[in-house]
């Protein structure tokens, strides 16, 4: 269905693909993966012919359609998100909103002589709207906008109004709702809640055309494709099974190609040494003459690149009381909005809660709670003795001073540390060499997400409040960030879409339901096992 022979592309001085292929068939669930910065964009952008390879050929069936969702969304102001979802259909969406001019007009006294006119096209535009299936794509609409947590009065509400979070779901429910022959998901687990992703998980496992993307979120991603594409210094390699098979097997051929590199460079050294040693003596020339063509012959075997990933360590942070957070009949809301009516929590020192609930049941309201945001309307929310916080949320990436670069923004925050230190704190977040010198106004999300991390947690708190702080972040970066919090001390409050950050880190979930707060002892896992549900009046998809 897509085919890419031998492409090779450049951007600037970068060397993206050399001589790289790849294919995908009809049904082929396809992860792509390869360092920020390596081309998946570029490749996605190749395929719907948005940018052309240098060299060789980009290969689509004829006739085959394609839908490509990316982080970057269009302007769709002015239109309902339904409508806008629908307008990625055609002429339906068209059709739609004409039906709807042409109600008004009806009812529009100004329009009175117009009246038989208006009722003839209204009834050509409805016979065209009905052949359409314009009824039942508006119901399918829908319930793909349900699917991805909007309330029928978002789906109403004017796109232009949304925010970027929201449009992005509108773009994601357009392309779902097409549901083209090949799909190109660039990203399409960001800025989605735990019960969206699983509810999109489970859509595109019934899909039955050919699926590209790429993810962050490692669980996600594995539950749903059979194959890897790799981008790797320039070739595509392709890898049968899913993530972890994928990293099962790179390690393995690594190995392989290390003892390969070994083996190679101690006959080159035995070679070398042999030359060197004969090469004044006229009686052995011939042979080191013979050695020496020999090793120009040689194709060198080139050492494994190793991925960096540099381990983050924690310095002990001071020990707390051990009653940290109590809320005591917390009431608060929104207008006429009620969010908590008298709850009660006590978080004790060492424990991890982990908080789920549906959008809006009022976890980020929590959070800011605790954090000092925002004040009950009745009720006490007490930190307990001796608590140091370090509070993350998306708001906080906005705090950063623009003008200052990562490092300057690193050195206000901590003026007594060495530049080593600061350095090293810089690699354990992902910015290595020049990185340092960026300035914090033309840094991405993952980026700046990454830079309010390291401020957080060179010095750290002993209660860590952390709304969504694995948005944005790279596989590698969460990792790190996961294998950084195991070895944690102090307590923690989170809230993630992340089910492997879940159940890595928590010990305690606490559970938001409109019928009431649920707290379980045990982690996320232990969550999942005892009440057969990955997040609040969900069901697993198997």
């Amino acid at each position: 269905m897509i085919r890419l022979d031998n492409i090779s592309k450049q951007n600037g001085h970068q060397i993206l693909f050399i001589e790289a292929s790849m294919g995908i068939q009809k049904g082929e669930k396809v992860g792509l993966v390869g360092p920020n910065g390596a081309g998946k964009t570029t490749l996605f952008r190749m395929i719907t012919g948005q940018e052309q390879p240098d060299d060789g050929l980009v290969a689509i069936d004829a006739g085959m359609t394609i839908g490509y969702f990316s982080q970057d969304v269009g302007e769709m102001a002015g239109q309902s998100a339904v409508a806008a979802v629908m307008d990625g259909v055609g002429p339906v969406s068209a059709l739609a909103s004409e039906m709807a001019e042409l109600e008004a007009a009806m009812v529009d006294p100004d329009k009175a002589d117009e009246l038989d006119a208006i009722l003839e096209r209204y009834g050509e535009v409805m016979e065209r709207f009905q052949e359409l299936d314009g009824y039942a794509l508006d119901a399918r609409a829908r319930e793909v906008l349900a699917g991805l947590s909007f309330s029928q009065e978002r789906m109403e509400s004017d796109v232009g109004l949304l925010s970027g979070g929201w449009k992005m779901r509108v773009a994601l429910a357009r392309i779902l709702l097409m549901r083209p022959d090949g799909m190109l998901l660039d990203e399409p687990s960001n800025h989605l809640d735990l019960e969206s992703l699983i509810w999109l998980e489970a859509f595109l496992k019934t899909y039955d055309g050919a699926l590209l993307m790429t993810s962050h979120d490692r669980a996600f991603m594995n539950r749903i494709i059979g194959k890897v594409v790799e981008i790797d210094a320039g070739s595509l390699i392709t890898y049968s099974g899913d993530l972890d098979f994928y990293d099962q097997q790179r390690a393995l051929s690594e190995a392989q190609r290390q003892a390969q590199y070994e083996r190679q460079q101690a006959m080159l050294a035995k070679e070398i040494n042999f030359i060197e040693k004969f090469k004044a003596r006229a009686s052995h020339a011939a042979q080191v003459q013979s050695r020496v063509k020999k090793l120009d012959k040689i194709d060198r075997v080139e050492a494994p690149r190793r991925r960096q990933a540099v381990k983050f360590e924690f310095q002990s942070p001071p020990r707390s009381g051990d009653d940290v957070i109590s809320l005591r009949n917390v009431h608060k809301g929104y207008g006429a909005q009620p969010i908590y009516e008298g709850l009660d929590f006590l978080v004790r020192r060492k424990e991890r809660w982990c908080v789920l609930g549906a959008n809006g049941a009022g976890k980020s309201t929590l959070l800011k709670l605790v954090a000092g945001d925002t004040k009950p309307d009745q009720g006490a929310v007490n930190i307990g003795a001796s608590v140091r916080m370090g509070y993350f949320a998306q708001h906080s990436m906005d705090l950063l001073d623009g003008e200052e670069t990562i490092f300057q923004s690193l050195e206000s925050a901590f003026p007594q540390a060495g530049q080593g230190a600061l350095r090293t704190l810089a690699g354990c977040f992902g910015f290595s060499g020049d990185d340092v010198e960026k300035p914090c106004r033309v840094l991405s999300g993952g980026e700046k997400a990454r830079l309010v991390m390291a401020r957080m947690l060179f010095d750290p708190p002993n209660l860590l409040v952390l709304d969504e702080p694995t948005n944005h972040l790279d596989m590698a970066t969460k990792e790190m960030l996961v294998a950084a919090l195991a070895d944690f001390e102090g307590t923690m409050l989170f809230v993630s879409h992340d089910r492997h950050f879940l159940a890595a880190l928590s010990n305690r979930v606490l559970e938001l339901t409109p019928e009431g707060v649920q707290q379980y002892g045990g982690g996320y896992t232990e969550y999942v096992s005892r009440t057969g549900q990955e997040a609040p009046g969900l069901h697993p998809g198997g």
